[in-house]
């Protein structure tokens, strides 16, 4: 199920172009894909795909209190930090997940010279409306 999901999610990033939820630093952030989960009341799954340009970053920050996060990398390579945990780079076709009221300190592009697209597919209360709270620089 969840693998069909992120299927379907990762089909709609590459085919379609979702509404802009937001820029940030050199990162381009697209909804592209939002659905109500029918056998669990109360609670989606969107999918949120993030284009880097070379060298793009995004400031440290959280997601919903509510927010179960599975990312995949579709291309390029991303750093990434959750919470204490080591800075990782993760390449094309690695993930990671980020668990509700985790500290996201660091997301960017690990080159200077290519760009680099992650899909990152939430579960979330259905009512949450903003997904992400970016930290004051």
């Amino acid at each position: 199920m969840i693998k069909s999901i992120l299927c379907a999610a990762a089909l709609v990033a590459t085919f379609t172009t979702g509404a802009l939820a937001g820029n940030s630093q050199g990162g381009k952030v697209t909804l592209v894909y939002d659905h109500p989960l029918p056998n669990v009341p109360g609670k989606s799954v969107r999918g949120v795909l993030v284009e880097y340009a070379p060298g793009g970053t995004s400031p440290a920050h959280t997601h919903a209190k509510s927010a179960f996060i599975y990312a995949t990398v579709l291309e390029g390579a991303i750093r990434s930090k959750v919470n204490d945990g080591p800075v990782k780079t993760y390449r094309a076709g690695e993930n990671w997940s980020e668990f509700p009221g985790d500290h996201h300190a660091v997301s960017e592009n690990a080159s200077a010279t290519e760009p680099a697209r992650l899909l990152a597919v939430f579960v979330v209360d259905t009512a949450e409306k903003e997904l992400t709270t970016f930290e004051r620089q």
